[in-house]
């Protein structure tokens, strides 16, 4: 029998041989494991490898007195919790407030009757258990209390990250917003003159960047839940490249926009609306991210040599600071051009593109250098996934 099976152990701890053996009959004859030890030292020895659940101590014994024993039982972490109960012929008041003193929990005097003992055993044991359980439940209640304390932090958390979201994207909006009714308002003032038509164009480049922005928070959320489907086809990658070109056109003002494609890169199976979004979303980044009239960028295709497309995007803008480059594409992140400024912005434009190329099964990348410039790339198999799902 051990512990594990639930059998209490017991040490004896007395230089009389007669009283260990006579306490090692008794208690094994109740079913406890007893651990007999003739010596205070050897009692300490032992314990430390296997601690009893109880200890009955003597207290007159060479070397090394029961009073100093159970002193180091209740300096130790380990053995501290474990009850004493000396066992002594010493009768005297002093003794036994001595014995209690050193940290023993209760004192029989001998000659003993093992009835006695056996009781007192039994419920020093029962109070040990109570209080083991009580600790348990104490541990317990502190660890739900804890986890309560985490889950209403994280919940704080959530809310402000909420009010924060809701904030950035009024924000974020606002700014094309008024643009567009700015520019209408403007075209109604004239509506004859040859300027109408400019603010015209002006009011839908922000009211499409407004839409823009409202797709790719819808479908970040829905490639993130696995719900986006693509939609497989073959396209000429030449040709859909021309075309986002010409989508980011009213964008470019005096910026130098270079495409350069060989003619063996022309039909890629993917979803083309994922694919010239990712494009239209790169390009742009780029275009805000360069001077309006120095700014110059090339648009590459080619095929890599691992068998997959890839698409560059360089710039000679601001570039991006080393240790931003790992979280370019998190959601709600943004960095300044070339300023080692980070902000919270509602833009998911990279997020998307991330998440988009992904579904896929493509990679995504940038290099960077402050001052020297931006390359974003990103590869795409050329051979379809067999699902149509992310």
């Amino acid at each position: 029998m051990d512990k594990t099976e639930g059998k209490a152990i017991i040490m004896v701890v007395d230089d009389t041989p007669a009283n260990l053996k006579l306490l090692n009959n008794m208690l094994a004859a109740e079913g406890y494991r007893v651990l007999t030890c003739p010596r205070g030292s050897l009692a300490l020895t032992v314990a430390a490898k296997t601690p009893p659940d109880l200890v009955l101590l003597d207290i007159k014994m060479p070397l090394m007195d029961g009073f100093e024993v159970c002193k180091r039982f209740k300096s130790d972490p380990e053995l501290v919790d474990i009850p004493v109960i000396f066992i002594s012929a010493l009768d005297d008041t002093s003794d036994k407030i001595n014995a209690f003193a050193a940290g023993g929990v209760d004192y029989i005097t001998k000659p003993f009757q093992f009835e006695e003992v056996h009781a007192r055993v039994k419920a020093h044991l029962e109070i040990s258990r109570q209080k083991a359980a009580l600790h348990q439940s104490y541990l317990e209640i502190n660890r739900q209390k804890n986890e309560l304390e985490l889950s209403y932090r994280k919940l704080g958390e959530l809310e402000k990250l909420r009010d924060s979201l809701v904030h950035m994207i009024a924000h974020d909006m606002r700014s094309p917003l008024m643009s567009t009714l700015g520019y209408i308002e403007l075209a109604q003032m004239d509506l004859s003159g040859e300027m109408a038509h400019n603010y015209i164009d002006l009011a839908l480049q922000s009211t499409t960047k407004i839409s823009a922005m409202i797709s790719n928070l819808l479908d970040v959320s829905k490639m993130e839940e696995g719900q986006m489907k693509l939609d497989y086809s073959s396209f000429d990658i030449i040709s859909l490249a021309k075309d986002t070109l010409k989508m980011v056109e009213p964008m470019r003002q005096n910026r130098s926009i270079t495409f350069i494609s060989k003619e063996s890169v022309c039909a890629v199976s993917a979803d083309s609306n994922l694919v010239q979004r990712v494009l239209q979303n790169i390009i742009s980044n780029a275009i805000k991210f360069t001077h309006k009239e120095r700014g110059v960028i090339t648009l590459s295709l080619e095929n890599g040599v691992d068998g997959n497309l890839k698409v560059l995007v360089s710039d000679n803008g601001a570039g991006i600071p080393l240790e931003y480059h790992g979280r370019v594409f998190d959601k709600f992140f943004q960095v300044e051009g070339g300023k080692k400024v980070a902000v919270q912005s509602s833009g998911l434009g990279m997020a998307f593109c991330k998440l988009a190329v992904e579904a896929h099964g493509g990679t995504i990348g940038l290099e960077s250098e402050v001052d020297k410039g931006t390359t974003f790339w990103f590869k795409l198999p050329l051979t379809p996934l067999s699902t149509t799902t992310y």
